[in-house]
């Protein structure tokens, strides 16, 4: 069973939630599913991630960071504005509203707190910087960045000259903008958004999958979060022939033969480690 769930922050940002399997909240583990720079929870695969992932022994929760540019229309890009203004930090402390909504019971009483982390692209490094403020007992990256400040100087010098950074939506064709607050949070908070860090205090399983022909996110930087991985239990899966979202789109029609291995083992991983 599916059932939406609607939070203010203490900023008065709304926060868009959907439970799946909430019937087995009190005796399932839980994952929690967060989305990356330009998604959003009901973007192509997630529902369908969710909905597999609840299906086969989880409770799973997935949101929508409150400036993704989501409004009231749940596919589409309405709040341009609100997305202009996000920041990482931003989004860091709602990752961590989620995780103590969870551990406080807010979505019903449990009788287990294990909880996994499935991050894919930005999303991914925003998981890994929740395991330095919560204890996290598996994180999965799907096409996870290494690195928030990923703009060359002449970008930076033109961002703070306009006082944005513009640039084309290629499924949409809307022109999105991010404000001087997203570049201004990550040259000032270096060290609280350190992902190397973080990546190196999380000694956690840690399953990383990334396509080898991803434009987007090259997967070298899934080769240097591994390399900075000081865990027992982590691994590492390069998938040939596929690209940032494993062949999925949005709309999304119908699963692929890459997303239903990187369900397979995204599946086999938390059944591991979180049961």
């Amino acid at each position: 069973m599916q059932k939406e769930f609607l939070i203010k922050t203490k900023n008065d940002d709304e926060i868009q939630i959907s439970a799946f399997g909430i019937e087995n909240i009190n005796s399932l583990p839980c994952i929690l599913c967060i989305h990356g720079f330009k998604g959003f929870k009901d973007w192509g695969f997630w529902p369908f991630t969710c909905k597999y992932l609840s299906e086969n022994g989880f409770f799973v929760l997935s949101f929508n960071f409150s400036h993704n540019g989501i409004g009231s229309n749940p596919t589409e890009f309405t709040e341009l504005v609100k997305f202009a203004s996000d920041t990482v930090s931003m989004e860091l402390d709602e990752l961590l509203i989620m995780i103590d909504l969870y551990n406080n019971n807010y979505f019903g009483k449990k009788s287990s707190k294990r909880l996994g982390l499935i991050g894919h692209s930005r999303g991914g490094a925003v998981a890994l910087l929740s395991t330095m403020k919560r204890n996290i007992d598996a994180v999965c990256l799907w096409a996870a960045i290494s690195d928030f400040d990923r703009y060359t100087d002449h970008q930076k010098i033109n961002w703070r000259k306009k006082g944005f950074l513009e640039f084309q939506n290629s499924r949409t064709k809307q022109m999105m903008k991010l404000n001087l607050t997203y570049l201004d949070d990550i040259e000032k908070n270096k060290d609280r958004l350190n992902l190397e860090t973080s990546i190196r205090n999380y000694k956690n399983p840690l399953l990383i999958i990334h396509g080898e022909q991803d434009l987007t996110v090259r997967h070298k930087e899934s080769k240097q979060i591994f390399d900075w991985s000081e865990s027992s239990e982590k691994k590492i899966l390069f998938i040939p022939n596929t690209g940032h979202t494993y062949g999925a789109q949005h709309p999304f029609d119908k699963s692929n033969q890459v997303l239903d291995s990187v369900l397979k083992n995204t599946k086999e991983f938390f059944h591991k480690y979180l049961n």
